[in-house]
């Protein structure tokens, strides 16, 4: 079994699936990327069971077919230091002893059996869903609703993101009880009505390789799995099991208080009056009243306290609330208008975040945040 290929080319593949392998693998040959030559095509995979990569490499020059399992770090180790140039794979398919052949050198590596490797979770066709979505649809979805997801062992289905096709809409929400997003894409449909949960980590290795991606991705689930199909990559994941809850309940409907602020501006100034807010609650409070917020925090511990006046558009009543600071910075960095459009109802009641000036007529933001109580 022998192939040539580029070094520069096989780096860029290799670490983008390599980040698929973690560090505590329950078995060793998870340690291992699985090349698989066959028809002048090079098919690496990487896996942790619960999530596998696999990314194809056309070879212009390959002979003989077969598998063959490679120590990851040791390769991809290699590989970073060589400048650009055509390396030779010779591989002893008896000994699985591998020849690296460079312009000035030989490198030398055992590789293991490539059977060993776990294999591949089939699709349950009774139960398969399958859709096509613009890749750009799913980036900003995955984009804009990971960090709003949990860590929450009790709960695992508020720890992916939950999707939901609909017949006029494609949505994407994730939530830790603290803070919501709901992104909505009318320009992403699907023929069935049907849902499921991303885990985080396969969210965030698509995150990684879709802003390559020009072409629309086919997405296929089942009860079990998703299998996400690019041009030179395929996701499987195992999804995570359980009913996500009721989360249009959360959102209240009459907020009578409308606060539209300059993003940038409010970002800003809640970066530095975070700094004199106490450190185990982070509380920041707003005051509100006609045209003008008045943002605070202070540590009484420290006896340190700031406070800073913005201007605004506001209608409603004259109103008190308090965030958490670190939360509140998230939400303003994950929207991308200028302005922003904060509804509120009552200092009890979540506070709803929205872009004042939408961009795309196909995007529906809504975020979400808990308020903290202000202690007299």
């Amino acid at each position: 079994m022998k192939f040539v290929v580029s070094s520069t080319e096989l780096l860029s593949h290799l670490q983008a699936i390599s980040r698929v392998i973690s560090s505590k693998n329950t078995l060793p040959i998870l340690d291992n990327f699985l090349f698989e030559l066959k028809d002048g095509e090079l098919v690496a995979t990487a896996s942790d069971l619960e999530s596998t990569l696999i990314t194809t490499i056309p070879l212009e020059t390959s002979e003989g077919d077969g598998v063959i399992a490679f120590p990851a770090k040791i390769l991809t180790d290699t590989l970073k230091e060589f400048p650009e140039q055509p390396l030779t794979f010779d591989i002893d398919s008896s000994s699985l002893a591998v020849k690296i052949t460079s312009e000035n050198g030989v490198f030398s590596i055992v590789g293991q059996n490539g059977e060993d490797f776990p294999k591949l979770p089939e699709k349950e066709e009774n139960s398969l869903v399958n859709i096509t979505v613009e890749s750009d649809v799913l980036l900003t979805g995955v984009n804009k609703t990971l960090f709003a997801t949990a860590d929450d062992e009790l709960r695992p289905v508020m720890n992916g993101i939950f999707v939901e096709l609909g017949n006029n809409d494609l949505t994407f929400v994730a939530s830790d009880a603290h803070k919501l997003v709901r992104y909505k894409r009318l320009d992403g449909r699907s023929d069935v009505e049907s849902s499921f949960i991303l885990p985080k980590k396969p969210a965030s290795l698509l995150r990684n390789i879709l802003p390559k991606e020009e072409n629309p991705v086919k997405v296929e689930f089942d009860d079990k799995n998703a299998f996400f199909t690019l041009s030179n990559y395929k996701l499987i994941c195992r999804l995570v099991e359980g009913n996500y809850p009721s989360y249009n309940s959360v959102i209240p409907k009459n907020n009578p208080n409308v606060l539209t602020i300059d993003r940038v501006e409010l970002y800003n100034t809640l970066k530095r009056v975070s700094v004199f807010s106490n450190p185990a609650s982070n509380l920041i409070k707003f005051e509100l009243k006609a045209n003008e917020l008045v943002v605070s925090a202070q540590d009484i511990d420290f006896s340190i306290s700031a406070r800073e006046r913005l201007l605004c558009q506001y209608e409603g009543q004259e109103l008190e609330i308090g965030f958490k600071s670190v939360f509140l910075l998230e939400i303003l960095s994950n929207i991308s208008s200028s302005n922003v459009m904060v509804e509120l109802s009552d200092p009890t009641r979540a506070g709803i975040f929205l872009p004042y000036d939408n961009e795309n007529a196909d995007e529906d933001v809504l975020m979400l945040l808990m308020p903290m109580m202000i202690n007299a």
